[in-house]
C-alpha cells in the first residue's frame, strides 16, 4: 500500500509523502523524537490539525480506499482543528479513520531532559481522550482500537491491514547498458 507520515505535536508536520518505499518511512519514524520539557514550544498534541494536515494529502488521490491510522497517547490541548472538524473534514472526502488509543491512563514513564544535556525517564501523568477518538473513527466509517503495548499496536494493526485491502500498480524503469 501507498504510505505516508503525518507527525503531531504542538504543530502537524508531513514527514513522507505517499510511498510504496516502507523501508525509508521506517527510517524516518525512527528518527522521529518527541518533544522534551526543555521544547515547550513544541509541547502538545494537535489530534485535529495532524488528521486534517493527513486528509489534505489523501483527499485527490484516485485509489480505492484512502484511511488514515491516528495513532496517539494523548489528549487534543492546541491547534485552530478540532478533531470532529478533521474528522468531519475525512467523511466528507471518503477518507476512514482508524484511531488507536495507545498506552494506558494514569502514569507512565515520559522522557524529560537533564540539566547536563541528557535525556531520563519520569512519571508523568497520561490521559486519552477515547471518547473523542471513538468519536472520530465513528463521523468516519473507522474503527477505535487500544493498544498498551507493542504486541497490542502490531495487532491492531494487522486487523486494519485485514479489514482494508486496495491494488496499487506500479511502473518501473530499468535502464540496461551493453558494453
Amino acid at each position: 500500500d501507498l504510505i505516508g507520515l503525518v507527525s503531531f505535536a504542538r504543530y502537524a508536520d508531513g514527514l513522507s509523502p505517499l510511498t510504496l518505499d516502507h523501508g525509508n518511512l521506517v527510517a524516518i519514524l525512527d528518527q522521529l523524537e518527541t518533544p522534551t520539557a526543555a521544547q515547550r514550544e513544541e509541547d502538545g498534541t494537535a489530534i485535529g490539525e495532524g488528521l486534517a494536515l493527513a486528509v489534505e494529502r489523501l483527499r485527490r488521490e484516485k485509489t480505492a480506499s484512502k484511511i488514515v491510522i491516528l495513532l496517539t497517547d494523548g489528549v487534543n490541548n492546541i491547534g485552530d482543528i478540532e478533531p470532529l472538524q478533521a474528522a468531519d473534514l475525512a467523511a466528507e472526502y471518503g477518507i476512514k479513520v482508524y484511531t488507536v488509543g495507545a498506552g494506558t491512563t494514569g502514569y507512565a514513564p515520559m522522557p524529560a531532559q537533564m540539566a547536563n544535556g541528557g535525556i531520563r525517564l519520569v512519571r508523568g501523568q497520561v490521559e486519552i481522550d477515547e471518547v473523542t477518538l471513538q468519536q472520530i473513527a465513528q463521523r468516519s466509517g473507522g474503527r477505535y482500537f487500544h493498544a498498551t503495548n507493542e504486541e497490542g499496536l502490531s495487532d491492531v494493526i494487522a486487523e486494519i491491514d485485514r479489514l482494508e485491502r486496495s491494488e496499487v500498480s506500479e511502473i518501473r524503469y530499468l535502464a540496461y547498458e551493453y558494453h
